[in-house]
């Protein structure tokens, strides 16, 4: 991949960063760096008032062909995209699940009717997603699903229980992993359907965390209803755009996700200069390491993208993808590690504790990022099963025995 900007690309780049400078500003300027994992809580309505705002100036889906509603931007153009969003402080959007997920989905696997009837209400953030995959008993490994699916007459009815479901409780929809076929084992049998939240077959119930917030939730369907042409590719056949859907997850956004990690470690290196953190040595060679790792990790993620560009690497299931989640998720893990150590016995109190807040739990941006950072190796695929996807899909060793 030519990492060298054109003229055409450059003049890119000036746009989205002066509309943003432009825009950022009164009502949406006080919206500066809210939201996000652990923090998705703050302001959803104002920050989804900012993304429909985003998508009246044709600033969503900017990846997506233009026939489906998108800009129909390059791969570079969307890096540099989602690199000036991150760098502006622009709030974390609303519509991840929908505009970077579920519509490249429908693009790819959906029929001409889903296509018309979904990503048109996505690309203006009128209809809001939940992605319905873990349950209980079938976390990352999405193949021992067992909520259950069956037709009656023109409708799929849905009964099972989904966790960790992400802003299920503002969301209008779901897209569920469901088992269609009676008897089947594993990733056979499943289907990918289409479900509406609001119906009385549903039953949403926020998990709050130690952050604060209540991002995650349990989902419990019984004989909730779905239109028998809201399955997404091949009855039965849904595991495969399932692995399709985690293929888009790991896209050309994560650039973007590397530019607020660096914003978190700029952050954690003023507090270290204020407190005189930075003064130890062990401390400040921490602070150095992770500097040049987030580095190598850009340079990486870069590299795969042109990879899957090239149709070098499988966009749903290659090492490539694999490898960069095992990078960030530990990186993260030991910034928010590093930040605790630099805040010194201050990270063990609240601000409250610290005089600083009348709340009583009411935590800083770096308690918040310890905090969420646990659990960077578990969501979106835990290392345990992206370290079986390398052994076993990139390196040809024998498949984990089950059950040892």
């Amino acid at each position: 991949m030519d990492l060298t900007e054109s003229a055409e690309d450059r003049a890119f780049r000036a746009e989205i960063r002066d509309w943003l400078a432009d825009n950022l500003r009164g009502e949406w300027g006080a919206l500066r760096g809210l939201g996000g994992p652990g923090r998705e809580h703050e302001a959803h309505d104002e920050r989804l008032a900012w993304n429909r705002h985003l998508a009246a100036h044709g600033w969503t889906a900017v990846g997506w062909p233009t026939e489906h509603g998108g800009r129909g931007l390059s791969l570079w153009q969307q890096v540099i995209f989602h690199e000036e969003y991150a760098r502006s402080g622009a709030p974390a959007g609303v519509n991840h699940l929908g505009e970077q997920l579920l519509g490249p989905t429908l693009i790819a696997f959906g029929t001409e009717a889903q296509r018309q009837r979904f990503l048109p209400e996505i690309v203006a953030v009128n209809e809001l997603w939940a992605q319905g995959y873990s349950e209980p008993g079938a976390g990352s490994d999405l193949a021992g699903v067992q909520t259950k699916a069956r037709l009656d007459g023109g409708s799929w009815v849905i009964d099972g229980q989904k966790v960790w479901t992400s802003m299920a409780h503002v969301a209008d929809w779901c897209f569920v992993v469901a088992r269609t076929e009676q008897g089947s084992q594993r990733h056979r049998g499943l289907s990918f359907l289409l479900v509406p939240l609001q119906q009385d077959g549903v039953e949403i119930r926020p998990i709050e965390q130690l952050t604060s917030g209540s991002e995650f939730n349990e989902v419990f369907f019984s004989g909730a209803r779905t239109d028998a042409d809201l399955v997404v590719g091949e009855v039965g056949a849904g595991w495969g755009v399932a692995m399709g859907l985690l293929g888009f997850e790991r896209g050309v956004s994560t650039l973007g996700q590397t530019v607020g990690f660096a914003r978190e470690l700029d952050d954690v290196v003023a507090r270290a200069k204020e407190n005189g953190a930075i003064d130890d040595p062990v401390l400040r060679d921490r602070l150095a390491g992770l500097k040049v790792d987030l580095t190598a990790i850009r340079s990486f993620a870069l590299r795969a993208l042109a990879l899957v560009e090239g149709g070098q690497d499988s966009a749903a299931g290659g090492g490539a993808g694999s490898i960069f989640k095992l990078a960030w998720a530990q990186w993260h893990r030991r910034l928010g590690e590093v930040a605790m150590d630099v805040a010194g016995a201050d990270g063990l109190l609240t601000r409250a504790g610290r005089g600083l807040s009348q709340e009583h739990y009411d935590l800083d941006a770096h308690q918040r990022l310890f905090l969420f950072s646990r659990a960077d190796t578990i969501y979106g695929g835990s290392d345990e099963i992206q370290k079986n996807i390398l052994a076993e899909r990139v390196l040809g060793l024998p498949r984990e025995a089950k059950g040892a």
